[in-house]
């Protein structure tokens, strides 16, 4: 398994942090996530998303009917989706 993190922008930060619907999306393929926002302010967010059996996995997940629904209820930027994956020390 595989954590990752994810940043991005929304439209309204108190809106994407109350809405169930990034759990429920998640969930439905197995994974968790946990929740961060800018102590700054602003309208930039991330995840923790753990349990991610692939990048790749999380990339088809993500491009799927039900992503494309949950982003938009929560307000997220899909334009502005960047992932980062744990790293392996040489």
């Amino acid at each position: 398994m595989t954590t990752v993190i994810a940043v991005h922008e929304v439209d309204d930060v108190g809106h994407w942090l109350s809405s169930p619907k990034r759990a429920e999306f998640f969930a439905a393929h197995g994974m968790t996530v946990r929740t961060f926002v800018s102590p700054e302010g602003g309208k930039r967010v991330g995840l923790i998303i753990e349990n991610v059996p692939s990048l790749e996995a999380l990339k088809t997940a993500l491009q799927g009917a039900d992503a494309a629904e949950a982003m938009k209820h929560d307000g997220v930027h899909p334009d502005t989706v960047e992932l980062f994956i744990a790293g392996q020390s040489d």
